[in-house]
């Protein structure tokens, strides 16, 4: 069976999940990995079973046994190494977000579409069954005409202050997920997003110019509108729900939870925890999304997930940004005006 060569650039915590997905995946073979530092990867696994391992990504755009690239470094490197690699014809698997910047993202984007590759990003909660199965279910109409969307996406706990400094803020880090979730579940484009937002979990997150909690409403060219909460902190684990409700119906997704027993006695009903941490959580949808990026290669398929649906992610980021700091509703046809 034929498979994908594949390099990776990136050998952190995302790099090396996607490395690990990849060796144990029929689709593909894992030739090289590259990161600014490979002490971290000596004596490990990867020393026997990946061929090359080197600092520089100029190994991987030159080797002509890789087809595709997947791009895990940090963001501020992601549209370089994206124009890189379409030039060099690989297709390209790129972790969210596609860049700081949108202009930055557009040049991106434009390089690739002239290139003619497959380009995916890695918003991995598309290929989660229960997710997946709410959006077929809209699709198929079920609940009739959607009209409300709800999405409840809050973290179990607070990241360290060097991660807050280089995120970008939670709009572009954390909340880009809830955005393009909407997206996918609405079957429509965004055209207003008004947010508020606190810092309610930590001071940290004021210091260095970012919030930690935040209601986000947006509404859709089809009429429809959304809700987005977010918290960086919720202490009984990692609160990741979904609603659309309809006009016939509603459909929704609770929380995977650690086990799924049920405790009940006279004095309550008890469940446990949801799963803790975003690994745990997504592991099969990680397994899912690159599987499906290889069938898209091989077969000359589509993608379920685009850098246009990339794109789109971030002009909502930005735009709940604008309206975080100027207190007020943003229209997506301002950002054409809008310093990015």
């Amino acid at each position: 069976m034929k498979k994908v060569t594949v390099g990776i650039i990136g050998a952190g915590r995302i790099g090396q999940l996607h490395a690990d997905n990849i060796l144990g995946s029929q689709l593909y073979n894992l030739k090289a990995l590259s990161d600014i530092q490979v002490e971290h990867l000596k004596g490990t696994h990867y020393e026997n079973l990946v061929p090359v391992i080197t600092t520089n990504p100029q190994d991987i755009f030159t080797d002509s046994e890789i087809d595709a690239v997947f791009i895990c470094s940090s963001t501020d490197t992601h549209a370089e190494y994206i124009k890189a690699a379409a030039r060099a014809g690989k297709h390209i698997f790129c972790e969210k977000p596609i860049s700081f910047n949108i202009e930055e993202t557009r040049k991106a984007l434009e390089v690739v579409k002239e290139a003619g590759v497959k380009f995916q990003v890695g918003f991995n909660r598309r290929y989660d069954k229960h997710f997946r199965k709410v959006r077929e279910t809209v699709q198929a109409g079920v609940i009739g005409t959607p009209h409300v969307i709800k999405v409840c996406s809050r973290d179990p706990e607070a990241p360290p202050e060097a991660y807050v400094q280089r995120s970008g803020g939670m709009f572009i880090d954390m909340t880009i997920h809830d955005f393009d979730m909407v997206r996918y579940l609405s079957g429509s484009n965004v055209t207003e997003v008004s947010v508020a937002a606190a810092n309610l979990v930590d001071p940290m997150f004021g210091v260095n110019g970012d919030i930690d909690t935040a209601i986000i409403t947006l509404k859709f060219e089809n009429g429809a509108l959304a809700v987005i909460d977010n918290s960086r902190q919720a202490v009984y684990g990692y609160d990741q729900r979904i609603e659309v409700f309809g006009d016939k119906g509603v459909v929704s997704a609770e929380n995977e939870t650690q086990t799924n027993i049920r405790i009940s006695t006279k004095e309550s009903i008890a469940s446990d925890h949801p799963k803790y941490f975003f690994l745990d959580r997504y592991k099969d949808a990680y397994v899912e999304e690159i599987n499906d990026f290889a069938k898209a290669i091989l077969e000359d398929g589509p993608l379920v997930c685009t850098g246009e649906d990339g794109y789109q992610a971030e002009l909502l980021a930005v735009a709940a940004h604008v309206s975080w700091k100027e207190a007020r509703t943003v229209s997506l046809t301002e950002l054409s005006s809008v310093p990015v």
